[in-house]
């Protein structure tokens, strides 16, 4: 009976130490992203389901697709997207003054509403986060993190469609088959028209269709909602970049005298009848409203822009019938000084984390997640067996999801969630070499074809240029939003002019009462601030 008993406690501790070994074993060896127990320390953090709330100011969609269930089931997190209705702008300085903020924020890298959030500490800083939580971020954005430091050495946010692809930006959109009855020879791109040509063609065109399908039609509009495209557009004609550099020195573009040479033509072409005299006032669904008639023949802005509007043209008319894009120059400019395609290398949107998230590292998870290779892929291309496969090494899309995006690229991408979520975004090609962008870059559409032939020697990195506006708050901050006001105001008027001499008469004023508004107190800092950066970067 003792030696039963004896036994019997012996195995009973064999199986106890035993337990005690697995259970080292178990924490010893616990993944990066499993929940620490109940007083367990370290960098472990939880992959219990969560639900994080996301300001995405370019869509307000439900997150349900196919895609982003595929991002919850492999993360555990759910968005919940928050967009206004209204101007996303307007709403995130009323969230910033409420301190009304959701877990994640995107908004555009380059407004002044970056420094506001990060100078009000609404957003926290992230480079501990990414240290232990994104080894994917730090390999996947490199020297970008180092470009988009905070003053104080921090990454308040991470950049969106960040790294410099050799891709066009804005161009002279025409309808390809009407240039091809009217100027043959150029048609098929490789050769830009001088601003003199286009202006004839212009006008050629109002001569030969003054009604398309029994309405009256219109030689070139402009998306009234995006005034710096549209003027974008004209600066890449006359060789213009987002400052005038005279001596190392920044001074406002408007002090560069082409621009006072390209103002004068716009004022022309509008005095001429050849500009939409609504422009200035068109909404955006407006503007791609009227393209859609097919009684446009050009608009101005981003080539990708009029993508709405070539759908419904392509279907009702023809392919020709599309708004291809093509290089204008100023008379007397050398072709290759056009700088249509003026790309930040650091991105077009800023991503950033509240301070009211409560579940910052699992964020930060999340979001290394979506910005490796594999969460690229799976936002920009899809699931893979069910939209992609894996052929040779390589990733290959079925070929229903490109007919799909080469039918309807707005349904498609809403209905299948492909390409719905462009976060962390990287631009250029995978580890084995197909383009991140599925959609975008893996088919090029012949308008894509027509952008790259016409405006690829257009391309150049603006990120010297970006956020070297004075901190808000300070006095300089104040002149530049009212020298702002200035200028929109004033160029709007000077476009719209009824004589030369007036527009020249409105630009000359406009330069007068930005003096009087403390120009050159704001140049100083974008100056100093030039220098710093330069230095910085070198």
């Amino acid at each position: 009976m003792y030696a039963k008993k004896w036994m019997l406690s012996m195995l009973t501790a064999i199986m106890t130490i035993t337990l005690m070994s697995a259970c080292a074993s178990e924490k010893t060896n616990k993944p990066d992203n499993t929940a620490p127990a109940d007083g367990e320390t370290g960098d472990n953090v939880g992959t219990e389901p969560i639900t994080i709330t996301f300001f995405d100011k370019n869509t307000g969609d439900k997150f349900d697709n196919a895609v982003a269930k595929e991002i919850t089931k492999r993360t555990g997190v759910t968005i919940e997207i928050q967009q206004p209705t209204g101007n996303p702008t307007e709403k995130l300085n009323l969230m910033l003054a409420s301190e009304d903020l959701p877990d994640i924020i995107m908004f555009d890298r380059s407004s002044d509403l970056v420094a506001k959030y990060i100078e009000s500490r609404a957003i926290i800083p992230l480079n501990e986060l990414i240290e232990k939580y994104g080894p994917d971020v730090s390999e996947m954005y490199g020297d970008v993190l180092n470009k988009t430091r905070y003053k104080d050495g921090n990454n308040y946010y991470l950049s969106n469609w960040y790294g410099l692809e050799h891709e066009p930006v804005f161009a002279i959109n025409m309808r390809k088959d009407i240039v091809k009855e009217l100027a043959p020879a150029k048609a098929e791109g490789g050769e830009p028209f001088t601003a003199s040509e286009f202006k004839q063609l212009l006008t050629d065109f109002k001569a030969k269709y003054p009604q398309i399908d029994g309405k009256a039609t219109t030689a070139l509009t402009m998306d009234g909602e995006n005034f710096g495209g549209s003027l974008g557009t004209f600066k890449g004609m006359f060789g213009l970049k987002n400052f005038y550099e005279v001596d190392g020195a920044l001074q406002y573009d408007v002090k560069n005298p082409k621009y006072r040479e390209m103002i004068l033509f716009m004022n022309d072409l509008f005095r001429s009848g050849l500009m939409d005299k609504e422009w200035a006032i068109n909404k955006r669904q407006v503007w791609e409203q009227k393209i859609a008639t097919g009684t446009v023949f050009a608009s101005t802005g981003a080539y990708w822009d009029v993508g709405g509007a070539n759908t419904i043209l392509r279907k009702d008319r023809s392919e020709d019938a599309q708004l291809f894009p093509y290089k204008v120059v100023a008379d007397g400019l050398d072709p290759s000084k056009a700088t249509y395609g003026g790309r930040s290398s650091l991105g077009w949107d800023a991503i950033a984390i509240t301070k009211k998230n409560k579940n910052p590292e699992r964020t930060m998870q999340f979001i290394n997640f979506l910005a490796s290779e594999e969460g690229q892929y799976l936002l920009m291309w899809g699931i893979e067996g069910q939209h992609w496969d894996m052929k040779d090494g390589k990733h290959t899309p079925r070929p229903e999801v490109l007919e799909g995006f080469k039918n309807d690229w707005n349904a498609y991408t809403k209905e299948t969630g492909i390409r719905k979520w462009t976060w962390f975004v990287k631009t250029g090609k995978g580890s084995d070499g197909t383009p991140y962008d599925l959609p975008g870059r893996y088919e090029r559409s012949v308008i894509d074809q027509m952008a790259l032939k016409n405006l690829s020697d257009t391309v150049y990195d603006s990120a010297i240029y970006d956020g070297l506006s004075p901190q808000g708050g300070t006095p300089e901050a104040l002149n530049e939003q009212k020298i702002s006001d200035i200028t929109k105001q004033a160029l709007t008027k000077a476009i719209m002019a009824p004589s030369a001499e007036e527009a020249g008469a409105i630009f000359d004023q406009m330069l007068s009462d930005m003096k009087a508004a403390g120009d050159e107190k704001v140049e100083a800092v974008y100056t100093s601030n030039y220098k710093t950066r330069l230095e910085l970067w070198s």
